[in-house]
């Protein structure tokens, strides 16, 4: 029996592997990664290695053994079939009898356009038949504190989420989480709504921004098309500057400042403000 982590290498799926090391035995997980150069570092300490691409349905043929349990980590490449891609794994873990498949989706009070290819994983999760468990990860911290350089440059922090609230937590956190699930006992058929602790607003982020840079930073709230148009500016496709514009959108109807705690309950541990992964992008 395996801990299968798809994705392994990705922001999240980092995070994930170093956790289970802490709690089980090396030789007992697994990590699938797209080319045995990617996975190196893992296999040097000991983990086992699976060489398989979401886009390539056969590299998942006998990749997984009955009673696996398995870490669905989504696909990253928002636009493309991601429902395709995760359905590959899905009917993979169903042909082995995998004991459990978790599934990093978005938060369900979440409408943009963004959480479409979620909604409808979980729709073929849940059809599988398969004892599951779903991780509606919130936003990520460094979905913002990544983005530093052009605010410090600029000044200020350009959003057209109004005067909406994020209740974010860092990317650590929700590895902790999906960790507790893969090696804990009584998630099956559970749903998590994951989320940090406290939610904030941009006017705070920009004015926790300028405290620790010792920068004037304001924040500047913009209709959603001219963020749009901004982010078309910078290089972003337009089907993409649409998706995550909507997302503004949904921030500003509150649909990403719920804490309902479900996140550090399954942690056993406050999430990371926002302060404190400001603070690490400000050293890195």
């Amino acid at each position: 029996m395996s801990i299968v982590v798809t994705g392994a290498t990705g922001n999240l799926g980092r995070f994930v592997i170093e956790g289970l090391l802490e709690k089980v035995p090396a030789e007992q997980i697994t990590a699938v990664v797209r080319s045995e150069e990617k996975g190196a570092g893992f296999a040097a300490r000991g983990v086992k290695l699976a060489i398989a691409d979401y886009n390539t349905p056969e590299t998942f043929d006998g990749l997984f053994s009955a009673g696996d349990k398995v870490l669905l980590i989504s696909g990253s490449e928002v636009g493309n079939d991601r429902v395709g891609q995760h359905k590959v794994v899905i009917n993979a873990a169903k042909a082995a009898g995998v004991a459990l498949l978790a599934y990093t989706s978005a938060p369900g009070a979440l409408k943009a356009a963004l959480a479409d290819d979620h909604r409808g994983t979980e729709e073929a999760l849940l059809a599988s038949g398969l004892p599951y468990v779903l991780l509606r990860n919130g936003w990520y911290n460094e979905n913002y504190t990544e983005q530093l350089a052009p605010v410090l440059e600029h000044g200020a922090v350009v959003q057209a989420a109004g005067e909406g609230k994020v209740a974010s937590a860092a990317r650590a956190d929700y590895a902790a989480a999906a960790v507790a699930v893969l090696t804990g006992e009584g998630h099956e058929n559970k749903t998590y709504e994951l989320s940090g602790d406290v939610a904030w607003s941009f006017a705070e982020y920009a004015a926790e921004v300028a405290k620790q840079s010792g920068k004037d930073i304001v924040y500047n709230a913009v209709p959603v098309d001219v963020y749009t148009g901004i982010l078309t500016g910078v290089g972003l496709p337009e089907p993409l500057a649409q998706i995550l514009a909507g997302v503004d959108v949904s921030v500003e109807k509150g649909e990403l400042a719920g804490t309902p705690g479900d996140l550090s309950r399954l942690t056993g541990r406050p999430t990371t403000p926002i302060a404190d992964s400001i603070a690490a992008a400000l050293k890195a």
